[in-house]
């Protein structure tokens, strides 16, 4: 088989020329700001808000979180701390 009826073949069984966008099928600067503001209150109406038991749930659980991440980061840098003045000897006085 050549080269040159596989490619014929091919360009044969397209669809047609490939056409180019035109500047009237794209929407204007303010038609496109409409649409995403259409967009935006559209996801809006599909937020759902808490009741009173989650949110308070929920702010619970956050604040048990940040009080253990406190915890454990006020642990580690007293620990490093100590490791920083033992290995450094932090207990010298310098007499001036």
């Amino acid at each position: 088989m050549s080269e040159a009826l596989v490619t014929e073949t091919a360009a044969s069984s397209s669809k047609g020329p490939v056409k180019k966008a035109t500047k009237a099928g794209k929407p204007g600067f303010f038609a496109r700001i409409a649409l995403f503001l259409r967009q935006v209150i559209g996801e809006l109406k599909k937020v759902v808000t808490p009741t009173r038991k989650e949110l308070i749930n929920y702010t619970a659980v956050v604040l048990v979180f940040v009080v253990i991440v406190m915890a454990i980061v006020t642990v580690l840098d007293l620990g490093f701390g100590q490791a920083v003045l033992w290995i450094f000897g932090g207990n010298v006085n310098v007499e001036q």
